[in-house]
């Protein structure tokens, strides 16, 4: 198996748009919605989008993303397609993200060197796999409890947080329940940025919610 890569991560100072890392549920929102939902996202001030809709075929999930691309383009924000980097390329998407039983980080560097790669991680363990492995940035998860994280069992909490940015170098994306209000302590305990789905997703005010995130890495007051 292989554990090290002749690539060279992303600088962090690249990466900040990154941030506020929103991660799209079409079930959460409808399809009618959705890109309306998402340009509100857009004009909140997130700049990088994950699609992340597993049932979708990949037919369908390579439409999405070709239907979504103009916006991202027109916001200068950044797509992230979930677990298949072809897709992400055939759309001209940022990069991809994958799961801790995905392929190697460093296996998609080998064959799209040009995707920035995203990894989902649970435990300290994982995190130290997929830093070793070349993945560009990591999430942690869930740090507080939430109906989207609660597969991954409970909360792993702050202090967990904390150890897992002590134990890496790359950006670390704290994501599950995290508020608007609760971003200041996950920035305190090392996370570079957060990762979002309910919080932006199921507020009635998409536009100024997504600005309540991004106002705590200097973004635009609505």
């Amino acid at each position: 198996m292989m554990t090290s890569v002749p690539f060279k991560p992303v600088e962090k100072q690249e990466l900040d748009f990154l941030q506020v890392y929103l991660i799209t549920d079409l079930k959460r929102i409808g399809k009618d919605r959705f890109l309306g939902a998402v340009e509100e996202a857009l004009q909140g001030g997130v700049c990088a989008l994950q699609i992340r809709e597993k049932d979708l075929n990949p037919n369908d999930l390579l439409a999405l993303a070709l239907e979504i691309k103009p916006l991202i383009q027109h916001y200068h924000a950044k797509l992230f397609i979930n677990d298949r980097a072809d897709i992400a390329v055939m759309a001209g998407a940022d990069g991809v993200h994958l799961t801790e039983t995905s392929i190697q980080a460093s296996e998609v560097k080998n064959s799209f060197p040009d995707l920035i790669v995203g990894v989902s991680t649970h435990s300290i363990e994982g995190a130290r796999l997929a830093d070793t492995q070349g993945a560009d940035f990591i999430t942690f998860s869930p740090i507080y409890a939430t109906p989207s994280k609660a597969n991954y069992g409970p909360p792993q909490g702050l202090d967990l947080l904390r150890q897992v940015t002590q134990a890496v170098h790359l950006p670390v994306l704290a994501l599950g329940g995290i508020t608007p209000h609760r971003v200041p302590e996950c920035l305190e305990h090392g996370a570079f940025g957060v990762a979002v789905i309910s919080g932006i997703w199921d507020s009635t005010h998409i536009k100024q919610q997504s600005s309540e995130y991004t106002q705590n890495f200097g973004g635009n007051t609505l």
